[in-house]
C-alpha cells in the first residue's frame, strides 16, 4: 500500500472514529432567544444562550462563585480602579486575537444608548488600555462589587463589530437590526452555526476554545416550542433531548416517565408586577387627567387584592414562594425578617379605592408576556380576575416576548409583569436596576418610575458599603421605603424545572443559564 493510501486511509478512520463520539444536544425552550447581539437585551434566555457564544471578563462555576473567564486575575487598585490582567492566547471565532481593544469597545458598546446591559457599566467612568493584556476599570464611585457587576457583560470583537456594522448594539425598542442580531463572532466554547429566528438555532463546538469543554456535545440545536403540551410530547417522543421549562402542571407525570429526568431547583427570579407611577396621565385607563397609580393607596389596594396563595397553588402547582421583597433567598443582601407581606384582603382594597376616590374603581390594560416566565400568562389572567372583585377592570394583552419586551421597555405600558435575577446575586443589582429613579445607567428596568429620593441615597451607599453590618441596615431601610410606597408589587420565586432524556446529563444553575459546554449525551 502507498504511503499516500495509507495516510489517507487512517485519516478516514480518525474522522469516522470522531464522529461516532460526537454528541448533538435537541433542546427546546418556550420561548427564542431574541437576538445573538449579547447587548441587546437583559433577559435571561437571550443572555443564557449568547453565554454559550460570548464570554465575560469574569464568569461563575456550577455553584455561582466568581472564577477568572477572559480575564485571569483582577485586583482594587484604589477605591474607584480595578486592574484587570487579560488571558493569553485566547481568539474569536473568526480567529482575530482577544485583546485590550476588544474590552475597552465592548464597555463602550455596552454603555450605548441602544444597549440593554447600561445597568452593568452605568458606574464606570472610564475603561483604559494599559497594554495588550491588562485594563483598568475607573469608576464613579468605590465599587467593591464590580466583579460581581461583570459575570453577564460579554467581550466582542472590535474589529469583526466595526468591519460589519455593529458597532452599537440593536435598539430593540425600536425594532432595529444589524449583523450581530444574527450573526456572532465570540470567544466561547461554541460557534454560531446557522440563526432562524423563531425556528431553530444551531450551534457548533469551537475547536480553537482555549478552554475545557466538560462535555461531549459538538452541536446542539435549538428550537423554541411555545405550546406546553407541544414541548412535552417532542420530549416523550424522542424529538428533542432536553427542554425548559418543564410545564408544572406535567412536572409529576414527566417524573414517573423512566426514560426522562427531571431537574428541579430553586431560582434566584423574582416575579413582580410594576405600574406607571410618573405620567400625570396614565396611557391605558377610563381614568383622564390624573394617573391613579401615583396614590399610594391605589397602588397598596392593588398589592391586597391579589391572592398569592391562590396563584401559588392554583397557577403555580406549588412550584412558588410568595415575597414580599424584591429579591428572594440566596440573594446576598436578602432579609428574611422583612419578607411578610400585607394580608390579602379584597374590602381592604376597595376601601382604599373609595379613599382614594375610585368607589367604583377603574379600567386599566395590564401588559403581559406568554412565553417567558413560568404560566407568565395564567398568572397575568389570575391577577385580572382578582382586580376585577374589587372593581378594577383589567384589559389584559398578552404575548410573546418577541413583541412584548421592546414595547414594555420602550414604557409603552401602565401596568405590566416582570421577572428579574440580580446577575450579580446581590441586592445592590436589583436595587439599582429595578427599583431606583432612573437616570443615565440607574433604573434602566424600572419602567414605572417608581421614585424615592431617600430610597436612592440608600441604594448608591450600598453599593460602596464593605462593613456588612451597615450594609444590610440599609438594605433593610431601602427595603422598608419600598414596600411601605408600595413602588412594586412582588409576586413570588419562581423554581426551576428542566425535564430531559435519561441519556443526558447537565449541570443547572440556581440562575437558569444553561451551558451546553457540561452537558453529556451518552
Amino acid at each position: 500500500m502507498k504511503p499516500s493510501t495509507r495516510f489517507l486511509v487512517a485519516a478516514t478512520a480518525a474522522l469516522l472514529a470522531s464522529a461516532s463520539q460526537a454528541a448533538t444536544l435537541r433542546t427546546a425552550d418556550q420561548g427564542d432567544a431574541l437576538s445573538m447581539d449579547p447587548h441587546s437585551l437583559n433577559e435571561t434566555t437571550q443572555l443564557g444562550f449568547t453565554a454559550n457564544v460570548y464570554e465575560p471578563l469574569v464568569t461563575r462555576d456550577s455553584k455561582l462563585a466568581l472564577k477568572p473567564a477572559l480575564a485571569t486575575e483582577w485586583k482594587q487598585s484604589s477605591p474607584t480602579s480595578w486592574v484587570f490582567t487579560l488571558r493569553r492566547g485566547v481568539s474569536f471565532h473568526d480567529g482575530q486575537p482577544f485583546t485590550a481593544d476588544d474590552v475597552v469597545f465592548s464597555f463602550q458598546r455596552a454603555a450605548d444608548a441602544g444597549s440593554d446591559l447600561r445597568g452593568a457599566v452605568g458606574q464606570v467612568k472610564e475603561v483604559r488600555k494599559v497594554d495588550d493584556r491588562t485594563i483598568e476599570i475607573i469608576t464613579t464611585v468605590p465599587l467593591p462589587i464590580l466583579p460581581e457587576m461583570l459575570t453577564s457583560l460579554s467581550m466582542m470583537s472590535k474589529v469583526w463589530c466595526e468591519a460589519n456594522n455593529a458597532a452599537k448594539p440593536v435598539d430593540k425598542r425600536k425594532g432595529v437590526e444589524n449583523a450581530a442580531s444574527v450573526r456572532a463572532n465570540g470567544t466561547g466554547p461554541f460557534r454560531l452555526r446557522s440563526r432562524e429566528p423563531g425556528v431553530r438555532t444551531v450551534l457548533v463546538r469551537n475547536q480553537q476554545y482555549w478552554g475545557k469543554i466538560e462535555g461531549n456535545v459538538d452541536q446542539v440545536v435549538w428550537t423554541p416550542i411555545g405550546n406546553d403540551a407541544t414541548r412535552v410530547a417532542a420530549l416523550k417522543s424522542g424529538e428533542i433531548d432536553l427542554m425548559q421549562p418543564a410545564p408544572v402542571q406535567d412536572v409529576e407525570r414527566l417524573k414517573q416517565d423512566s426514560n426522562l429526568t427531571v431537574l428541579q431547583g430553586p431560582e434566584l427570579r423574582t416575579i413582580f408586577l410594576g405600574m406607571d407611577q410618573k405620567r400625570d396621565e396614565l396611557l391605558y385607563s377610563n381614568v383622564k387627567g390624573k394617573n391613579p397609580f401615583k396614590d399610594r393607596r391605589v397602588r397598596q389596594a392593588f398589592f391586597q387584592a391579589i391572592d398569592i396563595e391562590a396563584i401559588k397553588t392554583r397557577i403555580m402547582r406549588g412550584a412558588a414562594t410568595p415575597t414580599n421583597l424584591m429579591v428572594g433567598p440566596g440573594v446576598n443582601g436578602f432579609l428574611p425578617d422583612q419578607n411578610r407581606r400585607a394580608a390579602y384582603d379584597p374590602e381592604a382594597a376597595r376601601k382604599l379605592l373609595a379613599e382614594a376616590g375610585y368607589p367604583n374603581g377603574f379600567e386599566v390594560k395590564m401588559n403581559c408576556p406568554n412565553d417567558r416566565y413560568v404560566n407568565d400568562g395564567e398568572i397575568c389572567q389570575a391577577v385580572a380576575g382578582m382586580l376585577a372583585r374589587v372593581g378594577v377592570k383589567v384589559s389584559l394583552e398578552a404575548e410573546s416576548k418577541a413583541t412584548y419586551f421592546p414595547k414594555i421597555l420602550s414604557r409603552n405600558t401602565s401596568f405590566y409583569l416582570l421577572g428579574w435575577t440580580p446577575t450579580t446575586y446581590d441586592v445592590h443589582n436589583t436595587l439599582y436596576n429595578i427599583m431606583a429613579t432612573p437616570t443615565t445607567g440607574q433604573g434602566v428596568f424600572n419602567l414605572g418610575s417608581y421614585s424615592n429620593a431617600k430610597f436612592d441615597e440608600l441604594t448608591s451607599k450600598i453599593g460602596t458599603e464593605t462593613d456588612p453590618a451597615k450594609r444590610n441596615a440599609m438594605i433593610a431601610e431601602a427595603m422598608k421605603l419600598h414596600a411601605d410606597d408600595f413602588g412594586h408589587i412582588p409576586l413570588h420565586q419562581q423554581a426551576l424545572a428542566w425535564a430531559m432524556r435519561k441519556n443526558v446529563t447537565i449541570d443547572q444553575r440556581g440562575d437558569n443559564i444553561i451551558l451546553y459546554r457540561t452537558a453529556v449525551v451518552k
